[in-house]
């Protein structure tokens, strides 16, 4: 159910009109989000309602609330088949308020409402737009708050109830008061649109009772969490806030975590805390990491040991990411980024001060954890040092590993592909450091254990121009005779070779990348899709390679922008490195809200993103790199309420077929097929995407793959 486009009707008892003014319309900006591009309402929305009314039910107060309900693509695609409606919304709803697929902190506001229901303080109804099937948006947005004195405050307005529109946008929201004689009028009418509303009068409106299974839910969850809050909680949470209070990681009770965690931790202490996990990105590295953080400290709190933590991230979003969590786990960490001047005072005192029994957490960039700066107050830290990599791949590369702290006893890597592309010395200088890989956590593996959502990939072959065709030719033809070179002896496999060799193919991959038919594809793609929210375009970076410039030329996300913005019609933005951090939060946010549709990008949503509610993914470039792909991958099969499928659309540009470079292209496509294979057949419709790939399979005789 989702709290969107929504009605309220507030009774309270206060005594004074100071107080309806005064509070209770920044109760209802805290108790309302609206969700623009569904226009429904899910049990995180729910979870808003229940933060700001604690004062309502302390007078003794009442709330109305008409709601429209949250729809599934398959809720709605059982609609256009023609089952019933009303029990289809019925099963919506009480899905998104199952305490048994809830989230602990989401379940624990939402128990509030339980609490509200039980003692008979809210009612709550479903509106649903009767004439068009169920499948209408019920948009409206009015509320009336009155006390027993007969005092009414009444609004309407554009103001969608989300952060970003109460503290960022520019909104509009109208307030009326009774004892306001240009406004009584406008009062007495909003009171009667919900009157009619609420008793189901409302032209094209249907307004049905809330579920009995629902409110059944929101019952059981009150009762639970009254059970819960007991003295043995009370006891556990003052020795939690103690260990906390000495620095250390303790697991919160909200967590539960998977078996394959708890084996990957088990193994890691078993290995004297050194090892690699591999784990498919949106299985929970992090939560896994910070467990196990909490199980070492354990033992070393038994001997009153101390320690320094060091979490080492590629990027600077990933800092706050980790120190969110990290924060959960009861920990404030150190950051350790930007400016020295902004944290060396503080990490360095934090190390200088630590005493045994007591802990240290430092979160730093990769570029901050090479400087001289870091490695200086790194020095004073001692052996009790635990090192923690994640995205950990990068810390292969030549300058950055020659950083890592051979003094450090205990070290953990975390990546989703722990082999870096075309460096085998990097591979094994990161397995040397850190140790094995101890959990392989493949797509299947975390499909099959519910970490990751089911999906269903669509591939769409895109054929080049022949001006691409011929200078992809000539690349092609180039890069074979590199090859040759190399395999025959007649030069040194040098860094120049190397790098020559990368920048060839480099500009290969532009010309697939960039392919001409590829916006015409999507056009076509997008179109099947247009009224589905929460959708990623990935684009190939720079502009559209020609043959007297590989670099320059027309952007392929400036295009994509105007397809989908202007030509479709779909609320839109890029999200890339022009936008600032905080645009890029604001512009997430609005996502995740569903104000934004879309979102196109080249490499920003690679790594450090969490998009759990993204739908669906349209492939239009990866490099030859597979890291990239499986991460981008994983940002669409993350779960999140409501969510129960994702879809990749992956825009394969198919090469000229030259008899002459056929063992070229064969050997550089095995690598490409294998992605495409290993993605078709984990998907739910693995059969009907192997056979849009058999033909290019068997021309390649790569059937194998």
């Amino acid at each position: 159910m989702s709290l969107s486009s929504v009605s309220i009707q507030d009774s309270y008892r206060s005594g004074t009109s100071d107080v309806a003014s005064d509070f209770y319309i920044p109760v209802l900006a805290e108790a309302v989000q609206y969700d623009r591009a569904v226009g429904y309402f899910t049990s995180s929305s729910l979870e808003l309602v229940a933060r700001g009314i604690e004062g309502l039910r302390a007078n003794n107060g009442k709330i109305r609330l008409v709601a429209g309900p949250m729809l599934s693509p398959d809720d709605i695609e059982d609609i256009r088949r023609g089952y019933e409606y009303r029990e289809i919304v019925t099963r919506a709803i009480a899905r998104e308020v199952d305490p048994e697929t809830l989230d602990v902190h989401v379940a624990e506001k939402l128990s509030f409402l339980g609490k509200l229901i039980a003692d008979g303080a809210l009612e709550i109804k479903i509106a649903v737009m009767a004439d068009t099937n169920g499948l209408g948006i019920y948009h409206e947005k009015i509320g009336v708050i009155a006390d027993d004195e007969g005092n009414t405050l009444a609004f309407t307005g554009s103001l969608n109830e989300t952060r970003a529109a109460m503290a960022d946008n520019f909104e509009s929201i109208e307030v009326f008061s009774s004892w306001t004689s240009d406004d009584v009028r406008r009062v007495r009418r909003i009171q009667q649109n919900f009157v009619a509303l609420w008793q189901g009068k409302t032209e094209r409106l249907e307004v049905l009772e809330f579920p009995k299974e629902a409110e059944e839910h929101l019952r059981k969850l009150a009762t639970r969490m009254a059970t819960n809050a007991s003295s043995d909680t009370t006891t556990r949470q003052r020795r939690l806030e103690e260990v906390s209070k000495r620095g250390w990681a303790s697991t919160p009770d909200g967590i539960q975590l998977r078996d394959y965690q708890k084996d990957a931790i088990t193994k890691w202490l078993q290995a004297k805390a050194r090892g690699i996990f591999e784990m498919a990105t949106g299985t929970g590295k992090t939560i896994t990491a910070l467990a196990a953080l909490d199980q070492i400290g354990r033992q070393l709190r038994a001997g009153n040991n101390s320690l320094v933590t060091v979490i080492v991230v590629p990027l600077l979003d990933l800092v706050e990411q980790w120190s969110q969590e990290l924060n959960r786990f009861g920990i404030i960490p150190v950051k350790c980024r930007d400016s020295v001047a902004t944290w060396w005072t503080h990490a360095n005192n934090a190390i200088a001060g630590l005493r045994p029994g007591r802990a240290v957490t430092l979160v730093v960039t990769n570029k901050t954890f090479g400087s001289s700066a870091f490695k200086n107050v790194l020095s004073s830290a001692g052996s009790n040092l635990l090192i923690i990599a994640d995205e950990a791949h990068h810390l292969g590369a030549e300058h950055n590993r020659a950083g890592l702290p051979e003094q450090a006893p205990w070290r953990l890597a975390l990546s989703a592909t722990p082999e870096r592309w075309f460096d085998d010395e990097g591979t094994e200088a990161l397995r040397d450091y850190f140790g094995e890989i101890l959990i392989s956590l493949g797509l299947k593996e975390a499909i099959e254990h519910g970490a990751l959502t089911r999906y269903w990939y669509r591939p769409v072959l895109v054929p080049l121009t022949d001006e691409e065709a011929a200078l992809y030719t000539v690349l092609t033809g180039k890069i074979g005779a590199l090859y040759g070179q190399v395999k025959g002896g007649k030069i040194k496999v040098s860094d120049d070779a190397q790098a020559r060799l990368g920048q060839l193919l480099n500009k290969r991959a532009k010309v697939l990348g960039h392919a001409e038919n590829k916006i015409a594809a999507l056009r076509e793609e997008v179109g099947k899709r247009r009224e589905r929210p929460f959708q990623l375009v990935y684009c190939a970076e720079g502009g559209r390679p020609q043959e007297d410039d590989l670099v320059g030329g027309e952007r392929q996300i400036d295009r994509a922008l105007d397809l989908l913005g202007n030509r479709l019609g779909m609320r839109v933005h890029s999200y890339t490195s022009q936008e600032s951090k905080q645009e890029r939060s604001e512009i997430l946010e609005a996502f995740g809200s569903g104000d934004l549709e879309a979102l196109v990008s080249m490499r920003c949503l690679d790594e450090g993103v969490d998009l759990p509610d993204a739908r669906i993914a349209y492939m239009l470039a990866s490099s030859s790199n597979p890291r990239q792909f499986i991460q981008r991958r994983g940002r669409i099969l993350r779960r999140a309420p409501g969510k129960t499928e994702a879809e990749v659309v992956d825009f394969i540009a198919v090469p000229p077929r030259d008899r002459e470079l056929f063992e070229v292209e064969r050997n550089l496509f095995r690598r490409e097929m294998q992605r495409f294979v290993e993605f078709a057949k984990y998907s739910e419709n693995y059969g009907e995407a192997l056979t849009e790939l058999r033909e290019l399979r068997e021309y390649y005789e790569l059937m194998d793959v």
